[in-house]
C-alpha cells in the first residue's frame, strides 16, 4: 500500500442537524467498519478555531473508545451539506491534522459512474450513501437515509448511480406542522400504538410517523419499478433504528453507511492524500 495508507482516517459528515465522525484504522480497505464513531449537534455558525477544538476533543474520545492513542496526524475527508460551514471545517480539519482534507464534490473521484444530469448537484452525503451501499451489498441496491431530509439513492444493476429522491424528513415535517398550524403543539415523536389517535398528540404522531413509513414504502416501490425489479435496501440515519422494523419492505439497518462511503471515496483518491497544509 502507498505510504499514506499508514495514516488513520477521520471521516466527517456535517449534516443539517447532526455532525457525525468515523475513525478508520490505517491500512484498511473499502467496507471496513470505523474503529469508533461520534455525533454532535450541528452548529449553524462555527469558526475554524472552534472546529479545531471540536475535532481534537472528538478525536481523543474516539481514540479512547477504540483503545488506541489519538493520532497526531491523520487523513480526513469532509462531507458538508451546510455551505456556510464548509470553509471553517476545511480549515479546521487541515490545521488539526497537518494535512489537507479531501472535500467531497467536483474534482474528487467517487469510483462509480454517475448517471445524473449535473453530477455537481449531488449532495456529498447522498454520494457517500450510494458508494457504500454498492460496496457492501452489490448492485442493484437502494440506500434510504433518514435525516432532516429523507434521501433515497438508487444504484442500478450496472453499478452506476442512477439518481434518487429527496423529501422532507420526519422531524422537518413535525416542525412544519407545529409552525404552520396555530393550534398544533410541538411534540416529541414516538411510534404510535394505534393509527387512529384519541388525542391531538396521538393524532399528530400517527400522521407523522405512520405517514413517513407509508411514504418510504411507497417510494421504494417506485424505485423498484424504475430499476426493473427489487433490490437490497439499506437504511441509515438518525431515526433508522426506530423505523426500520416498521417498514413493510425487508430492509437492512446500516448505522455506518455514510461514514463508510466517505472512507471509500477517500481511498479512491490516493493522489490527493497526504498533502501538507501550508504554514
Amino acid at each position: 500500500m502507498p505510504e499514506n495508507s499508514s495514516l488513520f482516517v477521520l471521516t466527517a459528515d456535517i449534516g443539517n442537524t447532526e455532525t457525525t465522525f468515523g475513525l478508520f484504522a490505517p491500512e484498511t480497505g473499502p467496507n471496513a467498519e470505523p474503529l469508533a464513531t461520534f455525533a454532535l449537534t450541528t452548529k449553524k455558525h462555527l469558526t475554524a478555531d472552534e472546529v479545531r477544538l471540536s475535532v481534537r476533543e472528538v478525536l481523543q474520545l474516539m481514540a479512547e473508545d477504540a483503545g488506541t492513542a489519538a493520532p497526531a496526524s491523520f487523513g480526513s475527508i469532509l462531507s458538508c451539506v451546510v455551505p456556510c460551514l464548509t470553509e471553517a471545517w476545511r480549515e479546521g480539519l487541515g490545521v488539526t491534522s497537518g494535512l489537507r482534507p479531501l472535500v467531497v464534490g467536483p474534482g474528487l473521484k467517487s469510483g462509480m459512474r454517475l448517471a445524473y444530469k449535473d453530477p455537481a448537484e449531488i449532495g456529498p452525503d447522498r454520494l457517500a450513501d450510494a458508494v457504500a451501499v454498492r460496496a457492501r451489498y452489490g448492485a442493484p441496491a437502494v440506500a434510504v437515509d433518514f435525516g432532516t431530509t429523507l434521501n433515497i439513492e438508487a444504484v442500478g444493476a450496472d453499478g452506476s448511480f442512477r439518481g434518487g429522491i429527496i423529501a422532507p424528513g420526519l422531524s422537518l415535517g413535525a416542525k412544519a406542522l407545529s409552525e404552520s398550524a396555530a393550534r398544533l403543539p410541538e411534540i416529541e415523536l414516538s411510534v404510535p400504538v394505534h393509527a387512529i389517535g384519541t388525542s391531538t398528540v396521538e393524532a399528530m404522531c400517527s400522521g407523522l410517523v405512520l405517514g413517513e413509513l407509508a411514504k418510504v414504502d411507497g417510494l421504494i416501490d417506485c424505485v423498484f419499478d424504475e430499476l426493473g425489479g427489487e433490490a437490497l435496501v439499506a437504511v441509515t440515519g438518525s431515526q433508522a433504528r426506530e423505523l426500520t422494523a416498521l417498514l413493510r419492505h425487508e430492509v437492512t439497518a446500516d448505522a455506518t453507511l455514510t461514514l463508510r462511503g466517505l472512507h471509500e471515496i477517500y481511498l479512491s483518491n490516493p493522489k490527493l492524500q497526504g498533502r501538507a497544509v501550508a504554514r
